[in-house]
């Protein structure tokens, strides 16, 4: 798996996770949905996200060619 599509794996699991945490617990958890939304969008504008620098971490690759990355 490429850091691209981990990437996106891991901004669905935090959405959804929060999602599920203001139901079961507190609706404060929806700022942390706001939180995932609004990073998307900066790295929109930047072309960088603080989650890529961890999942490098962990040793995945960044796609090279479009066909890479399917």
């Amino acid at each position: 798996m490429h850091i691209d599509r981990a990437l996106r794996l891991v901004a669905g699991i935090f959405v959804l996770l929060s999602l599920l945490l203001s139901q079961v617990h507190s609706e404060y958890w929806l700022l942390f949905t706001a939180f995932v939304g609004l990073n998307q969008i900066q790295s929109f504008f930047t072309n960088w996200c603080p989650m890529m620098t961890f999942l490098r971490w962990f040793g995945l690759k960044k796609c090279v060619t479009a066909t890479e990355c399917k």
